[in-house]
């Protein structure tokens, strides 16, 4: 049993090797299947939280990931006479078509004729007059773990307007797939961003239920102020879950591979380096026109709703193919990194100024240059990882 349990936990990462000396530097391994837990998401649990919607003005944030089962939960609710009035979209918008890092802007939705409030672009908190004729709101968006992925920035200021209206939110809470970890540094708050907005680790280990209680009971708010807040919880869920997500969170994460990488390759959006947006392969594969060693090559394109502009469109890059080859490990591979970082020899411009940022320090990128390995890194990572620890288990919901 205990076996079985182990081999469950664990993530999928990198070999921890020299990754540029060649392209043959993966080992095989076991590809078995994984049986997994029949998981209820807290969307599909309307039993909890349907009462508290009927004869209200019902505001909901969601996105194409937000379904109950095989039905979009603003379909389905809509189906059980719930008086939707406003739909509030992040990043990527309503239906999820919008590139990273693209304005969405306010829309009707076809589908439904319901106006769509974009909290992506030149506002990401809801104003007071789009509050005005709702009751409560609800949120159901699916987060993948990571600092930098935006759902839990917009999750924050949606939290702050409804606290400063008196409204109530109610959370529809989702698995975290990379969940059963924790690890990297912890945002120092002076690089606090909508990439970066509280004192976590990159990888925080919490759903995004558990992240909005903590929100709230460590008063990250503005003006210490407190959302009336109800987390409907998922079923047969714990941290050691591998949840295989059903619908892609967002263009650029098309599958589970690409999940898993997304912790350890978002940190070379900072850099010169591509993650392969423009491919068919985003976040499984990064390369660099001027990589040496590296017979992988790849070919970025201009992708419509994945990547319009992407890094080195239209130049052939060499680098490292990651597609169904990763070990199992419970921590962000900074040797990609680190070897990336080494192999193109460009020192300082080898990153950008958004790097920083991702990183949530100006202390890793100079840890880079100075030339300390990874182990001497991750040492400098654990006081505050500790602390945190102990900050997160006063609000899991799950074992």
């Amino acid at each position: 049993m205990k076996n079985t349990i182990n081999f469950i936990v664990l993530i999928f990462v990198f070999l921890q090797i020299d990754l540029f000396s060649g392209c043959n530097f993966f080992s095989s391994h076991d590809k078995d299947d994984l049986k997994q837990t029949s998981v209820i998401v807290g969307a599909e649990s309307t039993n909890e939280y349907l009462s508290e919607l009927k004869n209200k003005n019902v505001a909901i944030v969601a996105n194409q990931s937000s379904y109950i089962k095989h039905t979009h939960i603003v379909d389905s609710l809509l189906s059980l006479n719930i008086n939707i009035v406003k739909i509030f979209t992040p990043e990527h918008g309503f239906r999820g078509a919008a590139d990273a890092g693209e304005y969405v802007n306010n829309n009707i939705d076809k589908e439904t004729g319901i106006p769509v409030i974009s909290l992506y672009g030149k506002k990401k908190k809801p104003q007071s007059f789009d509050l005005q004729n709702v009751d409560i709101v609800v949120f159901d968006i699916q987060d993948v773990g990571v600092r930098f992925y935006t759902y839990i920035s917009t999750m924050h200021y949606v939290m702050e307007a409804c606290a400063e209206n008196n409204i109530e939110l109610i959370t529809l809470d989702r698995p975290n797939p990379n969940g059963f970890y924790i690890d990297g540094p912890v945002l120092d708050t002076n690089y606090r961003s909508f990439i970066g907005m509280h004192k976590v680790p990159l990888v925080y280990g919490m759903t995004i239920g558990e992240y909005a209680m903590m929100i709230n009971g460590e008063h990250w708010l503005k003006n210490n102020k407190k959302c009336k807040l109800h987390v409907v919880t998922c079923k047969n869920y714990t941290h050691n879950t591998l949840y295989n997500l059903p619908i892609k969170p967002s263009p650029n994460l098309p599958n589970m591979t690409a999940v898993y990488l997304y912790p350890s390759l978002g940190l070379f959006e900072g850099t010169v380096v591509s993650v392969g947006r423009g491919t068919d392969f985003p976040f499984q594969i990064i390369g660099h026109p001027d990589f040496k060693n590296c017979k992988f090559s790849f070919v970025p394109k201009s992708i419509v709703g994945a990547a319009k502009n992407p890094k080195f469109k239209n130049e052939k890059c060499f680098g490292l193919d990651l597609r169904d080859k990763y070990l199992k490990k419970q921590k962000i591979d900074l040797k990609l990194l680190i070897d990336a970082y080494h192999n193109l020899n460009m020192g300082d411009n080898f990153f950008n100024s958004y790097f920083d940022y991702l990183a949530g320090n100006n202390v890793l990128r100079q840890q880079i240059i100075d030339g300390l390995s990874e182990k001497e890194i991750r040492k400098t990572w654990q006081k505050d990882l500790k602390s945190f620890k102990k900050i997160r288990g006063e609000y899991l919901l799950y074992p």
